[in-house]
């Protein structure tokens, strides 16, 4: 396989059945901004992302995932890529594109989860009131909420975890660099990714056996202090916070899960946690049968999780759906 043909995270797309609400959220508290508007879906990004939109949100009759995203290094990745995913049997062909992006290959993880991959992206180009002082940050800091600087992270839930970290693996290039075991070697979760990112996308086993649901969609602050910030506005608008702020030994990833008004999870990162560079990583494991790997792992500090962070999802569209929603 060719190195480095998938490189980043490019956009997430989800479902609400509150717009208005799941748009206040992410506007007036994170502090997005809305790049256009098309049929019954919005698109937005966060002041540090440099495309057209990160973030798509259509409405629905329930919450769900629409699909994820992924850009190639190249033309010729994509198609590499693309070779690898018919010959694995999960490729659904070709999508002229959408706005903000040319065209995309379709297809699912083992599991059932709706995913693209692309190159030709456009740039978002801000007007002049919106244009940072700094020639390297793409538009201002908006002066809203808690402002969010990019996309970070994906996690899905999976009714077995294996079969799609392999997928990624050996399909679309992405590298293992956390897992969690227990057992007899049974996989329960799985953080992989294509940079030096400690993950883009997390698997983790759906505890009540379902197939291909979306855990959440995670933002990057850079600061701890800024979860503080936002759990201070939470409480006060009442945005409901199911665990946080807190750090996971996962990842070492400073944390707070809330739920959007559509009804789909969102982390939101107080820090990068840590970065990998050595070409050469080996798979931290931990085996959660030990009960300072299961303690540890799951919460550095920060109290405990609830029980709804094992079982609550949101289910995936079908393309079929998605092309749907999109009309």
């Amino acid at each position: 396989m060719e190195g480095f043909d998938v490189v980043q995270l490019a956009h997430a797309e989800i479902y609400t059945p509150n717009p208005e609400g799941t748009l206040w959220f992410f506007k007036e508290l994170l502090g997005l901004e809305e790049t256009a508007r098309e049929g019954q879906s919005v698109y937005l990004r966060a002041y540090e992302d440099f495309y057209h939109h990160t973030l798509k949100i259509t409405e629905a009759r329930e919450p769900g995932l629409g699909h994820i995203a992924w850009r190639t290094a190249s033309r010729e990745a994509l198609e590499r890529r693309v070779r690898a995913l018919e010959q694995s049997g999960l490729g659904l062909g070709w999508a002229e594109g959408d706005l903000g992006h040319g065209p995309a290959y379709r297809f699912t993880t083992p599991d059932g989860h709706p995913m693209e991959l692309l190159f030709e992206v456009e740039y978002y180009e801000a007007p002049p009131e919106k244009r940072s002082k700094l020639k390297n940050r793409p538009s201002k800091r908006p002066l809203r909420g808690v402002p969010v600087r990019r996309i970070d992270h994906v996690n899905c839930l999976c009714s077995d975890v294996t079969p799609s970290r392999r997928f990624l693996e050996e399909v679309l290039g992405f590298r293992l660099r956390e897992q969690k075991v227990r057992g007899g070697g049974e996989e329960i979760g799985a953080w992989l990714s294509v940079s030096p990112l400690v993950h883009e996308i997390g698997l983790m086993r759906d505890a009540t056996g379902a197939r291909g649901r979306f855990h959440h969609v995670a933002f990057w602050y850079g600061y701890p202090q800024h979860l503080m910030d936002l759990a201070d506005l939470c409480a006060e608008y009442d945005v409901p916070i199911e665990a946080g702020p807190g750090k996971h030994g996962t990842t070492q990833a400073y944390f707070m899960y809330v739920f959007e008004p559509g009804g789909t999870r969102v982390e939101l990162f107080g820090d990068t946690g840590y970065l990998i560079f050595d070409p050469t990583w080996k798979t931290v494991v931990w085996d959660v049968t030990n009960v300072n790997d299961l303690e540890k792992s799951t919460i550095w500090f920060g109290g405990r999780l609830p029980e709804t962070f094992y079982t609550y999802g949101v289910p995936s569209a079908s393309w079929e759906r998605a092309l749907g929603q999109r009309g």
